[in-house]
């Protein structure tokens, strides 16, 4: 029996590279799908991280804004 099995006839060549062929198209579908995934994840991460971005700078302008105003304010009751 091991010795039949041994022995690569033209037929079990060809169902071989039609399996491989089979499992070839089927990762690169598997590759094309989470590649889209990742793309549309990592694009709603830079959204978020770009609104985050937008907020620090608000709050840091609007604490220096404070800042000044506040200095400014006991600067006048000094004088």
């Amino acid at each position: 029996m091991e010795a039949a099995r041994a022995i690569w006839t033209d037929e079990r060549m060809d169902d071989l590279n039609h399996k491989v062929d089979k499992l070839d198209a089927e990762m690169r579908s598997e590759f094309r799908a989470v590649r889209s995934e990742m793309k549309s994840e990592f694009q709603a991460v830079h959204s978020r991280l770009d609104e985050m971005q937008r907020t620090m700078v608000t709050m840091t302008v609007s604490l220096a804004g404070t800042m000044v105003v506040g200095f400014a304010s006991i600067l006048a009751t000094q004088l």
